[in-house]
């Protein structure tokens, strides 16, 4: 048997997505600050991988499960198992494999881990398992797979707190966001096939979706998600407030590739190849990074509001 094709539709290559999982990390870290130790690293790396193989464990069921839709998308088709080359019996032992492992795994950290990482795999089966199958109900389908980014968030909080939940304003703005960004990808997909009745072969809820509605739930998900980290940042930390025009133009920038002809974030694995991007990113990364280790209170002078809940390194 040949395991390359097995390998391919575990989809490793989308463990970068995970990174979302080390941004409750750090939100953690941030909010109730611990002394830095191999064992905490050693940890965060193991929560990590675990995180990993449940994801994969999804996308395994999203390959096989999708392999007939996948036959009428102009590059899908080439996919392992549309093309004929896995097997459906030893990719539901692999489905179930990645999925044990990593759910096990997430357990015997501590309950919240456990419970965070069952609750990724739970939506990876009502996104992909017939009656629900979520992915074919249009705004439903992008809302229960981009739940799969506060979830992540939930796991690398838990790694740190597991007690108890992170602000709730923050869980709902970043599912909000992953929504955006996954309305986007289905506008460009949408568009690059470029046949209504194509389109709704490969993706149902393309039956009821257009390039307009597409792009008007993307205003609705920015909306959504700047509301409520408009939330966050007054209770938590004002000093975000700075950061709000950049995460703007990092948001506009995304969205702008989003409209181009055959749109790279239809591959969102592959969005390290962007150059301005990827620079966009790290400059975002680390204005929030610096905003959230400083305390300004002239600020808080200004809006009114009391002072920052999360400890400071350094006040200005």
């Amino acid at each position: 048997m040949n395991l390359k094709p097995y390998l391919q539709i575990a989809r490793f290559d989308h463990w970068g997505k995970n990174v979302f999982m080390l941004l409750g990390c750090m939100l953690a870290w941030f909010m109730e600050p611990v002394a830095h130790s191999l064992t905490l690293d050693v940890l965060v790396v193991v929560g990590f991988v675990l995180t990993g193989l449940v994801a994969s464990s999804n996308y395994v069921l999203n390959e096989l499960l999708d392999a007939e839709q996948d036959r009428h998308h102009p590059e899908k088709r080439h996919r392992p198992v549309p093309s004929g080359q896995v097997s459906m019996k030893w990719g539901m032992v692999e489905w179930l494999l990645l999925g044990g492992i990593g759910i096990a795994g997430a357990w015997s950290i501590n309950t919240g881990f456990g419970l965070g990482a069952t609750a990724l795999w739970v939506m990876g089966c009502v996104y992909n398992i017939p009656p629900v199958r979520s992915k074919e109900l249009p705004y439903v389908d992008v809302l229960s797979e981009s739940v799969n980014n506060p979830l992540r968030l939930l796991l690398g909080w838990f790694v740190l707190i597991p007690e108890r939940v992170p602000p709730m304003s923050l869980l709902v703005a970043y599912w909000m966001f992953g929504a955006f960004f996954m309305a986007i990808k289905r506008f460009a997909e949408y568009r690059h096939i470029n046949d209504a009745e194509k389109a709704a072969a490969y993706r149902k809820s393309f039956e009821w979706y257009n390039e307009e509605r597409l792009l008007v739930s993307c205003v609705f998900y920015l909306m959504m998600g700047s509301l409520f980290t408009g939330v966050f940042l007054v209770r938590y930390q004002l000093e975000l407030v700075l950061f709000l025009p950049f995460a703007s133009a990092y948001l506009a920038m995304y969205f702008r590739l989003g409209l181009k002809p055959n749109s790279p974030v239809q591959h969102p694995e592959k969005l390290f190849r962007e150059k301005w991007l990827l620079v966009a990113t790290f400059v975002c990364g680390l204005m929030f990074l610096v905003l959230m280790l400083v305390e300004i209170p002239l600020l808080y002078e200004w809006f009114n509001v009391p002072e920052s809940r999360i400890p400071a390194l350094w006040k200005l």
